[in-house]
Order: C-alpha cells, then structure tokens, then sequence
C-alpha cells in the first residue's frame, strides 16, 4: 500500500473511523511520516448511499467512498500521533471500571446484609463500616446458613477493600497525568479529574469543532428544533456522546447545589416558567459553552491536550466575551470543586 501510495508526490491518506477499526492503520502510516485524514463512518455512508452499483458492497467500493468524501469535506480532522490523550483515555476509563465493579459488589454486600442484620445496612456503606457490622453480626455455629452468608460478605468487604485501594491508585496516576497537559478545566466548578479527564480524552482537539454550537450539537446539549407552523418548540436530543454530556450533567448538580453563576442561572429559568428539566436542560447547554471556551484557550496557550495545539484544517472561531467568567471558580489557580 505504501508502495502503491508513495508514487505520488503530494499525497494524503483518508482513513475510515480513525478512533476505532482504523486506528491501528492511521497510527502506522503515521510512523511512516504520511499525512492521514479521518472520515467519519457516517460521512462515507452518505456518500455510498448516492453510488450506483445496486447497493453492492466491495472493498473497492468502500476504498473509493471515503476517498470522495475526503475529496469533498471541508474540515476533516488530521489525524496526529498518540500521546497523552490517549493515556488519560486509558486511565479514565480504568477508574470508571473499578467504580462500576465496586457499585456491584456493594449491592451483593447489600443482599447478604439484609438477612444478616434487621434493616440491613445503610446506601453508602464503606469497607470499615460494614467489617464492624459483620463482627456484631456473628451468627451460631449450628446456623450453616447464616455462617455461609457471614462468610461471603466479609470476602465482599475484603474485595471493596481491595477495589478502594485500586480507585485510588487510579485517581493519583490521572491527577498526575492531568497536571502535564496544562488543562485548567477543573478550575470549573463541578469538574474534577475525572471529568477534566474524560473531556480530554474524548474531544482530543477541540479546535475541530469551529464554534461551540458545533461541539454542543456533537456532546448532545443542543436542543432539536421540532416547531411547525407558528408553534416553535424544541425536545431534548439523544445523540451526541453521552460520556461527555454525563460530565457536563454531573458539573450542572454541582453548580445548582452550590451558591455559583450556574444555579443564579438556573433560578433564573425557572422564573420564567420552564420546569426543573428544562432549566437543567438550559443550564448544560450554557456549561457546553464554558466547557469549550476553556478548552479553546487552553489550546490558544499553547499546552493544549497532550501538550500540543492538535492540527485540524480549519482553525476554531473565538468564544463569546459574556462566557469569560461564567462557572469559573477562580481565575488560573487550580483548586479543588465541591
């Protein structure tokens, strides 16, 4: 193939979902000093949807698909090397693993307590509580059952003990990891490093996305416009990347449950008639913008994600002056967000 490619002098590589099945063959020809473009699957979708050809599906055909949709896209994003992006990627969802596991294995502990203890025990148990629990719980020696159940709970406490150490582990390598980017977004409040971490690792380079608009409609904050006739209305929509809208939903409660720009926001929906959801629904979009105007300026500082300003065609809009302030904790001092 680089045999093939390498024929022309002035070449550049269109390759199909470069973050997923084409990562491996983007990464290599990027070792090799080629310059490679990614094409959204749903770009060259479209473009296979108009070809001729009875709806038949061939490797040439797909080849030729994304090479036209490369030809007639503005704005594809160019692909660069992995770095730190990646590692927080890896890192983040390492976490998010291990607090799944533990959220499971705490309910099984929740199972075994209620036959253990009269009531059970409380929603947010530790591994300390629930081992003073277990040792005024000890059951009769003539009672197999309850022994049994003893004795599988306190292997899920041992367990809990284990994952809280392996969360924590976790945490200190991505705050570690999160300082080297010269990211300021957990100087907003409701985002810690998990958050700054999953906004890195998803958006990658922000400067792809040439107005906030944009990168609203592509997290899922930007409301469908369903009107018709003289009825203007608009729903919630459900695409966009959910673990980015998770974030920002997650900064919204922080911001309403706290004396911040955002519940003043938030308040001030409401008074004007919309509901709960709808203010909340509000409030997410204006943090999208935040979110995007510190990324922005993170990258204009020159550190960026990953420590560089990520390589796009088309260069990003600059963000909205009455955005400066909006969300921010304090200005370029990094603390910690309730």
């Amino acid at each position: 193939m680089l045999a093939a490619g390498r024929v022309h002098p002035q070449r550049v590589w269109a390759v199909e979902g470069c973050n997923g099945i084409g990562r491996h063959l983007a990464q290599r020809l990027l070792a090799d000093g080629e310059t490679v473009l990614d094409v959204p699957s749903k770009s060259s979708a479209r473009t296979r949807a108009f070809a001729t050809g009875n709806g038949r599906k061939t490797d040439a055909a797909d080849a030729h698909h994304i090479a036209v949709t490369a030809l007639r896209t503005d704005g594809l994003r160019q692909v660069t090397a992995e770095d730190t992006t990646v590692v927080l990627r890896l890192l983040v969802d390492r976490r998010e693993q291990l607090a799944r596991t533990r959220t499971e294995t705490v309910n099984r502990l929740h199972q075994l307590l209620l036959d253990l203890i009269p009531g059970g025990a409380k929603k947010n148990l530790t591994a300390a509580q629930a081992r003073t629990l277990l040792e005024q719980a000890t059951p009769a020696a003539a009672d197999i059952v309850a022994g049994t159940r003893h004795r599988l709970a306190s292997d899920l406490v041992e367990e809990i003990t284990a994952l809280d150490h392996k969360i924590k582990t976790a945490a200190a390598d991505l705050t570690a990891i999160l300082a080297t980017t010269g990211s300021h977004l957990q100087q907003l409040r409701g985002i810690g490093p998990s958050g700054a971490a999953r906004l890195i690792a998803d958006i990658g380079d922000i400067t792809r996305f040439a107005t906030r608009g944009q990168f609203a409609s592509w997290n899922g904050t930007a409301p469908l416009d369903v009107s018709s006739g003289d009825h203007t209305r608009h729903r919630l929509s459900r695409a966009g990347n959910r673990r980015i809208n998770r974030v920002l939903h997650i900064m919204a409660i922080a911001q309403i449950r706290h004396d911040s720009q955002g519940r003043a926001y938030y308040q001030a929906k409401l008074a004007t008639g919309k509901t709960p959801m709808e203010a909340l629904r509000a409030l997410k979009r204006r943090l999208s913008n935040i979110v995007y105007r510190q990324m922005i300026d993170d990258t204009t500082d020159g550190t960026g994600p990953g420590g560089h300003t990520g390589a796009t065609l088309t260069p990003a809009r600059p963000t909205q002056p009455q955005d400066r302030h909006f969300g921010q904790v304090t200005s370029r001092t990094r603390q910690t967000t309730p």
